[in-house]
């Protein structure tokens, strides 16, 4: 359940200072889309370099590319998509409100009902009596709609063709010239952050559920046998991962040793990967999270498989999915060797097979909204988001204490020095406490204060946004303070 409070104490913070709000929005705003404003999108660019940082680094040969955002029916036919990728929709049949069948039934049972059938859903609704939440009209039976945005290209052309609902199709129908670009070299990880578009049914949440957001996932393509080992793994062996296996749910989460997993059949390159998920998220200060395992009606198919790292939420008072590693064996590579009639089998040691897949795929702009939940502060005379280093908008501001006696044009001269290196913020508009106030609020990290002492002997006041507290710190020092 959402805490109102909470989440829209959060969104006027947003609203206010430029960090993201309704696209659209002088025409009414236009559901399921945002913009990021100026603060926003400093916070997104820096949360998607530091995934790349992290992810991009986690074992050799590992390359970004960019892929077209529009691709042709066909591949969309052969990675299955056109078929499966629909949710389930009930319609009022008084006023047209359309819900996604499986969460209304959460909403409402406060229990998980993905992976059931269309009269499975029919005969929950029938048996509990569930009506329309806006007018209390009656629900039609439960039907699937695809998800993908889909449009001709060109004039009369007949060349039909869809904005990617992933990323992950650019790495597979990629994956051969990449190959041969990287010199034959596998295991090989081929990451994309990018857009993509799904034609929700009811876009809810904020940051949350949207029809165009941006993803980054990383395509990992090994030997059949490599999902078995991975040269690295004793280094995590012993990492105790919060896990809620399929099969025991009931138990809730389970702190599991690597190694744990492993004895239970897991592969060690794929634990090994969601290690370094958790990894990641540990790094930027979250805690409260959980690897969820899909069942076999919860999970794709073609997923061996198949963990959900969830997170716990304050503003919606329940842990929620912002990322995922599959197992995804050949599937994706296999259907595109079938329906393109490209040979995707490689030749290693005289051995001739297709590359199996491990996924790791992350919401980007769920993440940020992660971040903002996780580090929303409020104290007794302000508000503020204590935002980690790695992905606030700027590392420090810079503030004169008055416009006047040289010190404005000092504080210009050290605002120049270390903005070359540093991601800084300049204010001297405002109280010196209003200043404070607006920087705190946007999450950024420290204060510099040049006053009539700094003229005097070369230094200036450090503000921490958590604390409060100030030191004096030496001009030359700076830098090595804001680390």
């Amino acid at each position: 359940m959402q805490d109102k409070s909470r989440y829209d104490k959060i969104m006027e913070i947003c609203l206010k200072r430029g960090i993201f709000y309704p696209s659209s929005e002088i025409y009414g705003a236009f559901a399921g889309f945002y913009d990021y404003g100026s603060i926003g999108s400093r916070i997104k660019r820096r949360l998607e370099n530091y995934w790349r940082s992290y992810f991009l680094k986690i074992e050799e040969n590992i390359h970004e590319i960019q892929p077209s955002e529009i691709m042709p029916e066909k591949v969309w036919k052969a990675s299955g998509h056109l078929q499966h990728f629909t949710d389930p929709v009930v319609v009022c049949k008084k006023c047209k409100m359309r819900y996604r069948a499986d969460e209304l039934l959460e909403s409402i049972l406060n229990e998980s009902f993905e992976g059931l059938s269309e009269k499975e859903m029919d005969g929950i609704i029938k048996k509990h009596k569930i009506k329309c939440l806006k007018c209390g009209g009656e629900l039609s039976n439960t039907a699937h709609i695809n998800l993908m945005f889909s449009f001709e290209v060109g004039f009369n052309s007949g060349v039909k063709a869809f904005l990617r609902p992933e990323t992950a199709q650019g790495s597979y129908v990629n994956f051969k010239r990449e190959y041969k670009v990287n010199r034959e070299r596998i295991p090989l990880g081929l990451a994309i952050v990018g857009k993509a578009f799904r034609n929700e049914i009811s876009p809810r949440q904020g940051l949350f559920r949207m029809r165009e957001f941006t993803q980054a996932e990383l395509q990992i393509f090994i030997r059949p046998e490599d999902i078995k080992e991975h040269p690295d793994f004793d280094s995590i062996r012993n990492l105790e991962m919060p896990v809620v296996l399929a099969e025991k749910r009931k138990e809730g989460i389970k702190k599991m040793k690597a190694s744990e997993l492993v004895a239970m059949g897991y592969g060690k390159r794929y634990v090994y990967y969601m290690a370094k998920i958790l990894e990641f998220f540990q790094g930027l200060g979250i805690e409260k999270m959980r690897f969820w395992e899909k069942n076999e009606e919860e999970k794709a198919f073609y997923n061996k498989y198949h963990f959900d790292l969830e997170v716990w939420f304050n503003s919606y008072s329940e842990y929620k999915e912002v990322a995922a590693c599959h197992y995804r064996t050949d599937y994706d590579l296999s259907r595109h060797q079938k329906y393109s009639g490209e040979k995707m089998e490689i030749n290693k040691g005289g051995v001739k097979f297709i590359p199996h897949v491990v996924e790791l795929t992350f919401g980007i702009d769920r993440m940020l909204f992660l971040l903002l939940d996780s580090f929303y502060r409020e104290e007794e005379k302000r508000k503020y988001f204590a935002l980690p280093k790695q992905v606030a908008p700027y590392i420090a501001a810079v503030y004169p204490l008055v416009n006047k006696n040289g010190i404005d044009e000092k504080a210009l001269e050290i605002y120049e020095a270390l903005k070359k290196d540093t991601e800084l913020f300049y204010d001297s508009s405002g109280s010196i406490g209003r200043r404070y106030a607006r920087a705190d609020e946007i999450g950024i990290p420290f204060g510099i204060t040049i006053d009539y002492d700094t003229l005097k002997d070369n230094t200036v006041t450090i503000r921490d946004r958590d604390s409060t507290k100030q030191k004096r710190v030496r001009i030359e020092k700076l830098k090595e303070a804001l680390i």
